[in-house]
C-alpha cells in the first residue's frame, strides 16, 4: 500500500534529489533515501511503488522547485520588452538554476539513467518537451524580442553554461557567467 502523507512524500523526494546529486542514479536506493531523510528504514518503500516511481517523482520535483515564485513572475511581466531586459531575465534564470545545484545535478543523473531506461526516457522526454513548449508559449505571450527558435537556442546554450557552472565551477567566474549570458542573448536574439 502506497502512503499518502504529502509532506512526508515531498521530504522523501527531496532526499532522493540529494542522493541522486551526491551518489548518482546507481546510489539511489530506498535505504539511501530513508537515511538522507532521517526516517526509519522502510519508509520510502511505503511511499513509492518502485525505484522507477522514485526516479520519476524526483525528476518532477526538480522542475517544481526550479519554477520562479509569483513575485518573480510578476516582476518579469512588468519588465521592459527589449534585449537588455531579456538578458536580465536570462541571467536571473541561470542564477536560480545554478543556486539549486543538487536539483540540477540530480536532473543530469536522471538524464544519464534515462539512456538505460526507456520508460524513464519517455517520461523525461515528455517533461522536457513540455517545459520547452511552455517557455516558447510564455515568450510569445510576453512580447519579448525573438522567436521560438531563439528560445530553443537560448535553452541549449544556457543549459550547457549551467552544467559548466555546476560541475566545473572554477572555469568561469560569476562575473564571466553574467557577461556570457548577456552575450548569448545579444547574439541569438535579433533586435526588433
Amino acid at each position: 500500500m502506497v502512503r499518502r502523507n504529502d509532506q512526508r512524500r515531498a521530504a522523501l523526494v527531496d532526499a532522493a534529489i540529494e542522493v541522486l546529486a551526491r551518489d548518482g542514479a546507481r546510489g539511489l536506493t530506498f535505504r539511501a533515501v530513508d537515511t538522507e531523510a532521517a526516517v526509519p528504514v522502510g519508509t520510502a518503500s511505503n511511499y513509492f511503488t518502485s525505484r522507477h516511481d522514485l526516479l520519476t517523482q524526483a525528476g518532477a520535483r526538480v522542475y517544481e522547485r526550479l519554477q520562479p515564485d509569483e513575485a518573480t513572475i510578476a516582476r518579469q511581466r512588468a519588465a521592459g520588452r527589449d534585449r537588455e531586459t531579456y538578458a536580465g531575465l536570462m541571467r536571473e534564470l541561470v542564477g536560480r538554476v545554478a543556486s539549486f545545484r543538487t536539483g540540477y545535478l540530480a536532473l543530469l543523473e536522471l538524464r544519464l539513467e534515462a539512456t538505460r531506461r526507456p520508460e524513464l526516457r519517455e517520461v523525461l522526454t515528455e517533461r522536457v518537451r513540455a517545459d520547452v513548449e511552455a517557455n516558447v508559449a510564455y515568450h510569445e505571450a510576453s512580447g519579448l524580442p525573438g522567436d521560438a527558435t531563439d528560445v530553443k537556442l537560448l535553452y541549449l546554450a544556457l543549459n550547457w553554461l549551467i552544467v559548466e557552472q555546476l560541475t566545473l565551477p572554477d572555469v568561469f567566474t560569476e562575473d564571466e557567467r553574467e557577461r556570457l549570458v548577456t552575450a548569448v542573448v545579444e547574439r541569438i536574439v535579433t533586435a526588433q
